[in-house]
């Protein structure tokens, strides 16, 4: 449990030791410099009366409400504004400030409608407890003269109303949209009483450049920005704190709740992620949780053809077991396998994998982490010895320079996107590498130093031109090199190679050679430079060799083992690090040891009571095969949608319909659902109990707001089955007792317990005796490895090219509003801003083809095609275009090869041959790509 308020200090902290002794009120209060008045004050539990300030924004001064006297000092100066200085002394109660309190809050209460009782924000309102703590008890001024109670309430947003009747123009919601956002969406327009808060240009909310973060929403304190649900459902009386279960930023939220009913979301202050900030998805998309799609019983059917029927646990499970005991009996005991899923706790992943090993005796566990972000894993493992980035998320307030490649996250990081701009309006510049003209290289207050608009599929081309420039100009932190890193002169020999430098990058990249260079002197000279990436690194077919550049560059430049550098993956799922961690891939034990190691074997041997393979299992594409040539019979699917989110849909569906069992357990009937023999029923994360690890390798607590509405956790039902196939050790009591076990068995977990997250918060892996509250940094002293390794890395084109038939490249990408396949956000109202997946398309291809803005268009490739509505766009450069892939009914991955990453199998979703034709009347007529009807 939380509180369903926390305490505002009313400005943010100041860093450093306090040093500064004061006395306030007759108390002696010692903070750092620069701390101020106000904040000062509440350390020593003396709150000053305010409404224009609150600990997330900078002091503003506007309300006069925090008037103090100051010995020595004339006036009656704001609290907020003014800074402590040592001896001061400091009154915040006397009848000279009562009276000038009253006299403001009168002024503020005459122009406000007296509504209290019936107001949505009644009891959470800090105009209505001001009023009180000031003694207000009359308006001399009446309620009769000039005011601004007719304005029109603005209900556009699909999450909460802006009522400007109630509006006192503190402007907290247009600094939070500025220095908490950084949108920069809300402004003060008009001057004087005529002052009003104004999305953009006098938009309505929706219209306007607003992200419904719910950033002003938090900030306001009054009940002019009010959620929906508030006002439908009425104030919480509860909270909960957990973590979102969208991205993995792995912000932390309270849940907060009225009976058994969720009201709201409230970022959490304390979050270690996302302190106090949110997006659109975790803060107001959280409806799919009890949407009337979800599956609540277990579904079962004999054959394809047949209808589902709804069962009980018992018959679901024991159906399963029999069938997965007579397939290997058939086919033997490799015939059948599990994918496990990145949206659920580590402990159902644990549980899983433990499932497969231990139950169905072999090593045929897979995770969605081979389609994303398998090629970090490997790359980062061979380079630094560890499968994960390098830093937490605060870290960027540090960097100087930044560069970003094959990554959008104002769409699919925002929280971090935020953190991110805020460094960059501080100064730190920024490098972009992506084909596309994502927002960040130009928007309000921010622009790039340089875009560099690479042709997909030559990334590893363009990093090595980065090194070479530096090797060869002698940007090279030789120091660092010589004493933290080996295979140097092998490295520096390749690099040096006349095939690496800008000259000939540019010919492969499109990027001119004078861009290429500035952008690697810019980074090598940082001082702290720092690489953010995405999947628009590793889902190319050298998707490993790109991470390990990376790795060289930050290595050879000495950007590693301190704040604000480092190379660092921005994941895209809420637990994908967690379920690499958990032992999710065929030849990896938890904590990323290879199956083959004896010692390691025998620690999950002696624990487990059973015998474990020494070789790896199969991977994902490996089963798809198996189970097309039909040696592969059985699948178990947790919390992933394969049949839309993997490459080559075609392919998928025809191995999931070849299989004699598949079980899927999910929230909905998804499209790999409508494939299956069993639906087993699962929680949303607000019925979970447990753990997410995000990008930055923080664990955080999920913790349940209701029992789960199927009856059964995930992991009870996963020991169940394991059980039932007469594996009988397979128990636990609870989700804790899981996470002891993962302690206890995988060192960089070893100090991880329920008990410990509970009291600190939160921690990053590795944490352990050495490191009992996490570690922030990895590689300060040294890598895991001992010495970094410089690897060469050859660039190799990908085999799939522009053709005559097939002239232009696709590449794809997420949008803010949306979240991976769509299960879950299809389910919310955010499909009011995206209801379907649009081909966005440079204008002159369009034109050559006879297609208009709008249009109706045929998608295609070798592999297959698709029907999208055409978007002009001069994000993309000529000959590229550009989809999400949010909605089953346009099917992206239709059009997707079966290329992959030569190290990993992770598909190369990111560079596609395709032609785009405008579509026939007669053809626009039917659908191109339906969704599979239940029981096809």
């Amino acid at each position: 449990m939380g509180l369903l308020k926390e305490h505002d200090f009313g400005t943010p902290a100041k860093p450093g030791a306090p040093t500064v002794t004061l006395e306030i009120d007759g108390a002696q209060v010692c903070v750092p410099d620069g701390t101020s008045v106000m904040r000062a004050a509440a350390t020593a539990g003396i709150d000053v009366p305010k409404l224009c300030s609150t600990d997330s924004l900078e002091p503003f001064g506007s309300c006069r409400l925090c008037l103090v006297e100051v010995d020595g000092v004339r006036g009656t100066p704001s609290s907020c504004t003014l800074p402590v200085a040592e001896g001061m002394k400091v009154t915040t109660q006397s009848a000279k400030l009562e009276k000038l309190r009253r006299g403001v809050m009168e002024l503020y209460i005459s122009d406000h409608p007296l509504d209290c009782l019936t107001c949505a924000a009644n009891g959470d309102c800090e105009l209505q407890d001001m009023a009180g703590v000031v003694g207000l008890r009359e308006v001399r001024y009446g309620y009769a003269g000039e005011n601004h109670l007719d304005l029109a309430k603005d209900t556009s947003n699909p999450y909460f109303d802006f009522d400007s009747s109630k509006c006192i123009v503190c402007s907290r919601c247009v600094r939070a949209c500025q220095e908490v956002q950084g949108t920069f969406a809300l402004t003060i327009s008009g001057q004087g009483f005529e002052s009003r808060v104004s999305p953009s240009a006098g938009e309505s909310f929706f219209d306007s450049e607003c992200v419904s973060c719910g950033a002003c929403v938090q900030a306001c304190p009054t009940g002019t920005l009010q959620e929906k649900s508030v006002v439908d459902l009425g104030m919480p009386t509860r909270t909960v704190l957990t973590t979102c279960a969208y991205c993995g930023v792995g912000c932390s939220f309270k849940a907060e709740l009225r009976g058994t009913e969720l009201v709201r979301m409230v970022p959490y202050k304390d979050g270690g992620a996302n302190e106090g900030h949110s997006c659109v998805k975790g803060r107001f998309a959280f409806g799919y949780a009890s949407h009337p799609d979800r599956v609540l019983k277990p579904l079962l059917r004999e054959r394809l053809t047949d209808e589902f029927r709804e069962v009980e646990w018992d018959e679901a499970i024991s159906f399963v077991a029999r069938r997965l005991r007579e397939i290997q009996a058939r086919y033997g005991p490799g015939s059948i396998g599990g994918i496990s899923s990145s949206r659920t706790t580590n402990e159902e992943v644990y549980v899983v994998q433990r499932m497969i090993r231990a139950a169905f005796g072999n090593n045929n566990v897979d995770t969605c982490a081979r389609v994303c972000h398998s090629p970090t894993g490997f790359g980062l493992k061979q380079t630094f010895g560890t499968s994960a980035g390098t830093q937490d998320f605060k870290s960027v307030a540090q960097a100087d320079v930044i560069l970003l490649i094959g990554a959008n996250p104002t769409d699919g990081h925002p929280v971090f996107a935020s953190r991110m701009k805020k460094r960059l309006r501080q100064g730190a510049k920024l490098i972009v590498a992506d084909p596309r003209r994502i927002d960040l290289v130009r928007s309000p207050h921010v622009e790039a130093a340089y875009h560099l608009p690479l042709r997909p599929g030559t990334n590893v081309a363009l990093m090595n031109a980065m090194a070479h420039t530096i090797v060869t100009e002698g940007l090279m932190n030789t120091e660092f090199v010589a004493e933290r890193c080996e295979r140097v002169d092998e490295w520096v020999e390749f690099i040096s190679r006349p095939e690496n430098s800008a000259e000939a990058a540019a010919v492969i990249t499109g990027v001119p050679v004078e861009d290429i260079k500035a952008a690697a002197r810019l980074y090598a000279t940082g001082p702290n430079s720092a690489i953010y990436y995405g999947l628009g690194v590793t889902e190319h077919s050298q998707g490993s060799t790109m991470v390990m550049a990376m790795a060289n560059l930050a290595m050879a430049t000495g950007n590693i083992g301190r704040e604000g550098v480092g190379v660092n993956p921005l994941r895209g799922q809420n637990n994908v690090q967690g379920a690499c961690d958990m032992g999710s891939f065929p030849h990896e034990l938890p904590g990323y040891r290879h199956v083959s190691d004896d010692a390691v074997r025998s620690i999950f041997e002696n624990l487990w009571g059973v015998s474990l393979l020494a070789e790896p299992g199969l991977r994902i594409p490996n089963m798809f095969d198996a189970a097309v040539a039909g040696s592969f019979r059985g699948l178990f699917v947790q919390g992933e949608d394969i049949a839309q989110s993997d490459p080559n849909t075609a392919h998928v569906q025809a191995a999931l319909s070849a299989l004699d069992l598949l079980v899927v357990m999910d929230l909905f009937i998804n499209e790999t659902a409508k494939l299956a023999h069993v639906v087993l029923p699962g929680t949303s994360f607000l019925e979970k109990d447990g753990t997410f690890t995000n990008a930055e390798r923080r664990i955080n607590r999920v913790r349940p707001t209701m029992a789960p509405k199927t009856g059964k956790h995930e992991w009870q039902v996963i020991c169940e089955i394991a059980q039932a196939m007469g594996y009988e050790e397979m128990r636990y009591d609870s989700s804790a007792q899981i996470m002891d076990e993962i302690a206890a068995t995988t060192p960089t977990f070893a100090g991880v317990s329920f008990e410990l997250l509970d009291k600190v918060g939160s921690v990053q892996w590795p944490c352990n005796p050495a490191a009992p509250l996490g570690t922030p940094t990895m590689h300060v002293d040294k890598f895991v490895r001992g010495k970094g390794q410089l690897i060469p890395t050859q660039y190799v084109p990908t085999t799939e090219r522009s053709t005559r038939r097939f002239p232009l490249l696709l590449t794809t990408g997420r949008i803010l509003s949306q979240y991976n396949v769509g299960a879950q956000t299809r389910r919310t109202a955010n499909v009011a801003w995206h209801h379907e997946d649009v081909l966005e398309i440079h204008p002159q291809d369009a034109e050559v083809r006879g297609i208009n803005d709008g249009d109706s268009v045929r998608l295609a490739s070798r592999i297959g095609e698709t029907t999208l509505h055409a978007k002009f766009s001069d994000r993309m450069p000529l000959g590229i275009v550009y989809t999400t892939f949010h909605h089953p009914v346009s099917g992206a991955n239709v059009v997707t090869t079966e290329n992959s990453d030569w190290a990993t199998n992770c598909p190369e979703y990111k560079v596609t041959a395709v032609q785009v034709a405008l579509k026939t009347a007669t053809e626009s007529a039917r659908p191109a790509h339906e969704e599979l009807p239940v029981g096809s």
